[in-house]
């Protein structure tokens, strides 16, 4: 059957082998056509450490990587792991994988008509999107916090504020460099459509970090961001590392939760978005 395409792993931590060699023409020719269009958006466009991630680990066109060779050379770097999953995993088994830096990466990779968007993570996403800033310690260590940080949130029955931090972060976060604005975050790191949108459209807004306001913010699943927030530094996120979660989870759960493109008093704005794009979509 095609990879992808299978029940529930037999697995306790629900990984599965990658088997690489299983892969197809056809999924080699998809991950080529995926890694050639993103190339050449992202000089310029994607962080430094995302840059230099995607060199040391010889990320390339030709083929689908092979999840073993991206572990050898992360486990000398940082001590991560890259492990293959069948595709979404629970949250407790996620944030455990997380805490143990073994990153867990879907296997499959989207179809054709999918090229453009997919909801499920898969190989593409996982591997150009989250991989290289594994590579970075900041991030490295950043990812490790906060898979033991939502263990924490489990059992507190927080998911929905932390899961806003990760989303605003590791999936959709933008990076303030010397020169310039720059996507740090793997949803924008793998996407087509999003790279250019966060940066250079005017619809969206554009917004520094605020832990507490970022709890409280909903997100888009289904279509580009109405709000992106801004770091200053790769440390501001190993700062956030080393916060007490547990009182700001109770402080967000009583405060009104922000839409996702509404800016707020106190909002510290880096560009006010001009909402053009969802206002045509609504409309529409």
């Amino acid at each position: 059957m095609p990879l992808g395409e299978e029940s529930l792993p037999h697995r306790a931590d629900w990984t599965v082998d990658q088997d690489w060699e299983r892969y197809t023409a056809a999924e080699h020719a998809a991950w080529r056509t995926l890694f050639e269009r993103q190339a050449r958006l992202l000089p310029g466009r994607a962080c430094d450490a995302v840059v230099a991630g995607m060199r040391d680990l010889a990320i390339a066109a030709d083929r689908i990587p092979d999840f073993r060779r991206l572990s050898e050379l992360l486990l000398r770097r940082t001590g991560w792991q890259v492990v293959a999953v069948p595709g979404l995993v629970p949250a407790d088994v996620f944030f455990r994988h997380l805490a143990q830096r073994r990153f867990p990466a879907g296997r499959f990779i989207r179809r054709p008509a999918q090229l453009d968007y997919i909801e499920e993570p898969d190989v593409f996403h996982d591997v150009v999107g989250h991989v290289p800033l594994l590579m970075h310690p900041v991030f490295a260590d950043f990812l490790q916090a906060y898979g033991e940080g939502g263990l924490r949130a489990n059992r507190l029955g927080a998911l929905d504020q932390l899961s806003r931090v990760y989303w605003f972060t590791i999936e959709f976060g933008l990076l303030r460099q010397a020169d310039g604005l720059r996507i740090y975050g793997a949803g924008l790191v793998s996407s087509f459509a999003e790279t250019r949108f966060a940066l250079e459209d005017a619809s969206p807004n554009r917004l520094g970090f605020d832990l507490l306001r970022v709890m409280r913010t909903r997100y888009r699943i289904d279509d580009l961001q109405e709000s992106y927030f801004v770091i200053d530094r790769p440390d501001d996120l190993l700062r956030l590392a080393a916060i007490d979660f547990a009182p700001l989870y109770g402080k967000a759960k009583a405060l009104k939760e922000i839409e996702p493109g509404d800016v707020v008093p106190g909002d510290k704005l880096v560009a006010r978005g001009t909402g053009a794009y969802h206002r045509g979509k609504r409309s529409a």
